[in-house]
């Protein structure tokens, strides 16, 4: 046999491999049904702890089956990279691997995989643009075939779509009002806890009162509304506990405003190692973005949007043109949400206790960020990232911005990287800190906080020390009534400053 007959037989079993070889492809899931509500059991997980765990209790009230999954590990990461792609961002690893792990469980406790696979589904948020978010789904899919749960649905929600979600008449989801509005309380009131637990804890006398407080009025929360009684009482009832908690606000901390990725900045397990409660431990205050803000900034894409559109010659026929609709009606629909959703969010944070508190201002973000950065780009958090660091430092709303994203973040990487470079040389003021986040690296993340946190820790003394002066005290003894305040006006960045202000 010559040398050219091996190599063509040689390629001849390499083609019919190749050929026999079935390529994967994403099929279209199995839909959850209505007449599966009662044995179906929905899994989800994503935001904080205490939002996924509000809102498993207000669709279980509605009459679901849920399970809020727990915070994602270092164990999750591990999973999520053994069965997911390469290269894909670190939320993906973390989401689906930690899905997996919960799944596995279900198998060591005795269930069979296809009873799994016949009684969970697993949903996620979607979107468009030029991030791979859009992708993730096919991608938990192909990860969920590859451990042994092939079949098992993962059905999308998308963000934009609200009421208007394509589900089907048969669908499981009755996506209407009360769903929303359950959805929403939840969210709002856990906005609401994790708000007064980062203010609060940092300024605790007794170590642990805080969390312990916060613990005791989730419960309550859940229960009320797992059992839809009247929300009003409890709130009032956890304000009172939350006012008891002692506090010394004369401990100057720097105020860190923790921003970017979506997923990154909102996760409090190792998927940004923990920052939050490492900034905590090292003499911080944090301030972290309400997930309302991410539905406030929905609504101003909706306004943006239409008004770009209605602005053109004629109506742009395609699928998500104007023409035969009527934007103005649009636009005030997006008004009149956008002024309900602000409206329910200070009813529920005057219950719980939570005074001097604004949500942002998108069109004012928009306005900041549009000088270096186009309101019409898009992905992530949009020009969001770039406004909120220009408010941080022009309004004095914190002493140092930490931005964390999932290493190789499209949309993230690009503003961190670039613009605000451009920005920290047009503001030397400003206190900024990129970080990415890869599941490993940690201790060269912490010592780079601990280096920008110094310079935040001085910033601090110097607003404080101006106050002092400003009051002319040179010891300051807070009345009790002033003490017990966990609300107060803003003036400067340091919380123990803004205290002696409105003293």
């Amino acid at each position: 046999m010559t040398r050219m007959t091996k190599v063509r037989n040689k390629e001849r079993k390499e083609v019919e491999i190749l050929q026999e070889r079935k390529q994967w492809y994403d099929q279209v899931p199995r839909p959850y049904l209505k007449k599966e509500k009662r044995t179906t059991t929905i899994l989800f997980g994503g935001l904080t702890i205490i939002q996924d765990s509000l809102i498993e209790a207000a669709l279980c009230g509605l009459g679901y089956k849920v399970k809020a999954l727990d915070c994602p590990d270092n164990t999750s990461l591990q999973i999520g990279r053994e069965f997911g792609n390469r290269g894909q961002c670190n939320p993906t690893y973390f989401t689906v691997g930690n899905l997996i792990k919960y799944l596995k469980g279900l198998v060591a406790e005795g269930k069979t995989k296809k009873e799994i696979i016949d009684n969970y589904v697993f949903i996620t948020t979607g979107s468009c643009g030029p991030c791979r978010f859009g992708t993730y789904v096919t991608e938990y899919r192909k990860a969920l075939r590859d451990a042994g749960f092939d079949g098992f649905r993962v059905v999308l929600f998308q963000q934009q779509d609200g009421l208007k979600q394509a589900t089907g008449e048969e669908s499981g989801l009755e996506l209407n009002v009360r769903f929303f509005h359950g959805l929403l309380k939840a969210i709002f009131i856990g906005d609401i806890l994790n708000i007064l637990a980062y203010r609060i804890r940092p300024y605790e006398m007794e170590k642990g009162t805080t969390n312990k407080v916060i613990a005791n009025c989730k419960e309550k929360i859940y229960e009320a509304l797992l059992y839809r009684k009247p929300l009003i009482p409890v709130l009032l009832s956890c304000r009172a506990e939350i006012q008891e908690i002692k506090v010394d606000w004369t401990q100057v901390k720097p105020k860190v405003s923790v921003i970017g990725e979506f997923w990154a900045m909102t996760t409090e397990g190792d998927g940004n190692y923990k920052l939050q409660q490492f900034l905590e431990s090292e003499g911080a205050e944090v301030e972290v973005q309400p997930v309302t803000a991410w539905i406030l900034f929905l609504a101003w894409e909706g306004r943006f949007d239409t008004k770009r559109r209605i602005n053109l010659k004629e109506y742009d026929p395609g699928k998500f043109g104007l023409l035969g609709k009527k934007p103005g009606e649009k636009l005030m629909k997006l008004a009149i949400g956008e002024k309900v959703v602000r409206s329910m969010f200070q009813f529920y944070a005057k219950l719980l206790g939570l005074y001097y508190y604004e949500l942002p201002n998108m069109d004012q973000i928009a306005e900041y960020a549009h000088r270096y950065y186009d309101n019409h780009n898009r992905g992530g958090e949009g020009h969001m990232e770039v406004g909120k660091l220009l408010l941080n430092v022009i309004k004095k709303k914190a002493n140092m911005t930490i931005s964390v994203k999932p290493f190789g973040c499209m949309p993230s990487s690009g503003v961190s990287d670039g613009i605000q470079s451009f920005i920290i040389e047009k503001y030397p003021e400003a206190i900024f800190l990129p970080i990415e986040t890869t599941g490993d690296g940690a201790v060269n993340v912490y010592s780079r906080v601990q280096m920008m946190l110094f310079k935040a820790k001085q910033e601090a003394k110097k607003e404080y020390d101006e106050a002092v002066l400003a009051k002319r005290q040179e010891q300051i003894h807070l009345d009790e009534k002033v003490a017990s305040k966990h609300s107060f006006k803003h003036v400067v960045a340091c919380s123990a400053a803004n205290v002696l202000y409105d003293h």
